[in-house]
Order: structure tokens, then sequence, then C-alpha cells
């Protein structure tokens, strides 16, 4: 994770752009953005307010079948033979290719931190390998933070500051605004969106990418248009996976029609279900597959190492004003949120996990709503299945259209999600060097096969047991969580190694954006556990010091 002290030694972030500067990077990026949108053949993210409305009503004679939904996910695949590649040659640094893949995190430390050089036996190793040179295979970024007033530290209200920020990145930044009954819900430019989750926390979902410096910019360009916006209302944004200090109760309801009818149903199937929509936010990154065949290597292994991810990216350590008992509360709440639509999902790891199977767990999640003529209707705990056979209670002798069907994965909620693509959901809500560090052990570790050959290797004997006990106890212990005759840390140590070499290997100079998290994973202290002991030895317990500390 990159503290202050780390971003600073970043190339990006030795010094602020002025605002001359940043409004040239903006409109730079704006051209990187639509020509990544004309060459992208399908969109990684879609993230506006509302599904569309099918021009094709269906009836049981043109009624979908289960094959078209599994042809719908199907579509993501962007196979091998689309790539545009050329050999290239890579230098591994020695300190990337030891012969011990679990050194002792002090010994790791002590090479790749204070400077001292590796073993005289260690060489460079130089590799040729096929590298594409368009690299088709995009990366999309989302990441949410907290909106609050500066005056009193309050969660941002609609009217009086979320509304005005969105029109403010229209009017000024020529954004198309997305509305629902008449109120403006988010806005959307060159393949991203700007979206409001239930409780306000504003979210960037981003274009589809071809590499991480065009992330981290588009990341940029977007805190830059809304710090500016907010500044003029009295507002600012916070990095945290968790609200430090407010109620569910303290916390505006944002008007989207979907969010009224979860807000009812959530308490029917846990006891944290508020908390995950009005106190929760994240970072994701969405990836792409060849086949389906590569779809099942990736989410196999992402899902095994989802839990290593959120021992690395813990940021949500405070409740209600003080410690939690967590590291990464945010985690927590989802293993009490909805049992139908959550989880670790063992069965991935079973023979015959595909497209026909995940389709199959997707059907029987119950569903939430029905969107017709710009209204939700709530059909919560009703069967997709019913739907297809025109069998919904409230909507007799209707059938679902393939929006119906986008919408409805969508209310899903496993720490790997499919759609036409793949979503990491493992990471705590962030400061900005975290935001570039998600995206980039994914794409380091997915992106390149020999990586993902040793990641896959890295999990291939752990037992369903196993999985499930990292998902649960590093919410609270992050990497000092006991496994095997190890921790967590060492796990992670490797990970991180791991998506290195990976991204050297894509030959993009992507890898330095994972050197904040190999020394977080060395030392040992998560972004959570420096955020405890500031409470404890220098904020003098006292919580509002977290907004300070964490403001973008």
């Amino acid at each position: 994770m990159a503290t202050t002290a780390t971003m600073r030694s970043q190339p990006m972030t030795q010094a602020r752009l002025s605002s001359r500067g940043a409004l040239a990077s903006s409109r730079q990026l704006s051209k990187t953005l639509r020509a990544a949108t004309r060459d992208a053949r399908r969109v990684v993210t879609r993230a506006t307010g509302a599904p569309a409305t099918s021009a094709e009503k269906r009836t049981a004679t043109n009624a979908l079948t289960k094959q078209d939904l599994v042809d719908y996910i199907a579509s993501g695949c962007k196979p091998k033979s689309e790539w545009r590649c050329a050999l290239t040659r890579s230098v591994i640094p020695p300190s990337l290719s030891l012969s011990k893949p679990f050194l002792s995190p002090r010994g790791r430390k002590k090479r790749l931190i204070d400077g001292s050089p590796p073993p005289s036996s260690a060489t460079p190793t130089l590799t040729t390998t096929t590298r594409c040179t368009h690299l088709p295979r995009r990366i999309g970024t989302e990441h949410e933070k907290f909106g609050y007033q500066l005056e009193n530290l309050r969660p941002m209200e609609y009217d009086a500051h979320v509304s005005k920020l969105l029109h403010a990145l229209v009017d000024r930044f020529d954004w198309e605004p997305i509305m629902e009954s008449g109120n403006i819900i988010g806005c959307k430019l060159n393949g991203q969106s700007v979206t409001l989750e239930p409780g306000g926390q504003f979210e960037l979902s981003g274009a589809p990418l071809v590499n991480l410096h065009q992330t981290c910019a588009e990341v940029h360009s977007h805190l830059y248009q809304v710090k500016t916006a907010a500044k003029e209302i009295g507002v600012s944004f916070l990095g945290l996976g968790f609200q430090p200090k407010w109620s569910v109760e303290d916390t505006p309801v944002m008007p989207k029609g979907r969010y009224k009818i979860m807000k009812q149903y959530m308490p029917k199937r846990g006891n944290k279900g508020l908390d995950m929509m009005f106190r929760t936010c994240t970072i994701q990154v969405n990836l792409d597959f060849s086949s389906e065949e590569d779809m099942v290597r990736k989410f196999r292994t992402s899902l095994a190492l989802q839990p290593i991810a959120t021992a690395l990216f813990a940021n949500s350590p405070f409740c209600d004003g003080k410690p939690s008992g967590q590291k990464s509360l945010r985690s927590d709440v989802w293993t009490d949120t909805d049992p139908d639509r959550t989880g670790s999902i063992q069965w991935v790891f079973e023979d015959g996990f595909g497209f026909d199977r995940y389709t199959e767990y997707v059907l029987d999640v119950p569903m939430y709503f029905v969107y017709r003529d710009g209204i939700y209707h709530d059909v919560t705990g009703q069967s997709f299945r019913d739907f297809m056979e025109g069998k919904l209670a409230d909507f007799p002798d209707e059938y679902p259209t393939l929006d119906d069907w986008e919408q409805h994965l969508t209310t899903c909620f496993p720490e790997v999600r499919l759609k036409r693509y793949m979503e990491m959901r493992g990471a705590d809500g962030g400061p900005w060097g975290n935001i570039c560090a998600l995206p980039s052990v994914w794409v380091g570790l997915l992106y390149d096969e020999k990586a993902l050959d040793d990641a896959e290797a890295l999990v291939a004997d752990w037992t369903a047991e196993e999985r499930e006990y990292l998902r649960v106890a590093v919410t609270k212990d992050g990497l000092q969580t006991k496994f095997r005759d190890g921790t967590v840390q060492d796990i992670a140590i490797e990970m991180v190694r791991i998506a290195k070499e990976g991204l050297v290997r894509r030959g993009a100079n992507e890898e330095n954006f994972v050197d904040g998290l190999m020394e977080m994973a060395t030392s040992g202290q998560t972004q959570a556990d420096k955020l405890l002991d500031a409470y404890v030895n220098k904020w003098g317990m006292d919580i509002d010091k977290v907004y300070k500390e964490l403001s973008f």
C-alpha cells in the first residue's frame, strides 16, 4: 500500500500538478479514453444508473433460453487469435529471481527496503517472451470514496452537495448526465461513469484501458475534477473502506429506485446488509478472459487469493468513532449480508465449473427488481427461473430481456464476480496509491501466462476449509493471520513477487506500481495497522483526525 512517503517516491507523484497542467492532463486523457472506447470490442465497465429498455418485447414464442444467458456471459471471451503480438526480451532483476520463494519477511525487507545487495550468486535472468504490442486485454478500474462536509464531517446530502457535484461535472467537464425520475444520479464520458452508492459514496467506473499508466492518469484526472467542484461547495472525499464515524441512520439515502428496494430487503437476509450499502467503499478491477478455460483458471486462482488481497489492502479498522476490532471491517460485513448472493462459492473449484455452472448459480439468486418504463418494481425473493417461464407473480406472461439478465448479474456479490468480464472485489477503499496498486497486482498475476502458472501453483493444494478460514480470519488479523506453518504475510510477499515479475514481462514499465505493496508485505504493516497506531499514539484517540490523514 502506498503511504504518503511511498507515494512521494513514485514518479507520477513527486509534485502536485498545477491547475494548468492538470487541465492539460485531463485533455490528453480524454483523447486516450476516446481511442480506447473506439478500439475496444466491448466496453469492460457498464455502470449506468438504470438498465436500458430493450426494444424487443419478449413473449413465449421468443423467450430467452438458458443457453442465451450462458452465451451472453461467454460473449466476453477475447480469443488470443485476435491479439497482435511480438517477441520481446525482458530482464528479471535478481531481487525477483530468488530461488526460495518464501523468504522470511525480515530477510526480504533487508534486501528490498534498506538497499543492501542480494546474495552474490543472484544474477539477472534474461528471458525472451511473446508480448502483445496492442494489449487488447483491457483494464477497467473502479473505486468508491466517502464524501463529507468540511464544516462538520457529516456525509454529503443529495440536494445540497451530491447533485451539485454531478451537475458541475456535466457543466464544466462535458460529462453526460444520467437521470432517474428527474434526479441526476450519475454521469458518463468516453467509457467512464460516475455513479452513486446508496449512501452517496462517489464511484468512478473507469474506461477499458490498455495499461496501468492510463489507469493512474484517469484517476488523477477524475480526482482533479471532483475536488475542484467539491471545494466550492464545502465538501471533500475520504479514502477508507468503512465509514469511521457516522451510523446508517446518519447517512442520507440517494434517490435511486433499486436502493429503496434493497434497503427494505437487506435486513431480512442478514444483520449487516445496511452497513454494506451505506458505510462501505471498495476498489475493484475488471479484467478480460480469452476463453472458458482461461476464465476458469483466472476465476479459481483469483478467488483463492482474494483474502490475501483483503489483508494487503486492509483499510477499514474504525466504526462509530473508535477501533472496531477488525482490520478490514468492510470485508467482515460481507460475511453477514445475504448468504444467497455472497460468500466464497467453493463449488467454483469443483469439476464442471464454467459459464453454464455460473449461470445456474445466478439463476438461483433471488431477484431484487424488474425495471420497466423508468420504474424499479419490487420482486424481492422471487425467482429468475420463474421469470424465464413467464411466471413472476407481478409480471404474469412477461419474459426477461438480456437487459434484465445483465442487471440481475449485478445483484450477485461473490468475492470474484463474472459478467462478460471478471471483477476482483476483495479490497477496501483507500488513497490514490491504493487505487493504482489494486489493478496492478491483479494485472501482473492474471495477464501474464507465467505469472498465472505460478499463482495457480501457489494455491493449488489449499483445501476448501482453508480458503474459507482465510476469508473470515483476515478481516480481523490481516497479514498476521496464521496459515499452516506461517502467516498470510508470507503468502502476500510471494503473491506480490509473482505479480511484479508478470508486470516486468508485460514490458509496459508498470512494475513500480506494486512497490508500495511489496514494502507493506515485507514490513507486515498495512494501512489499517498504521491507522490504529496513529489513533493511539498520534491522534489522542480522536477519530476526526482520520479525515485529515486520508482525505484526497
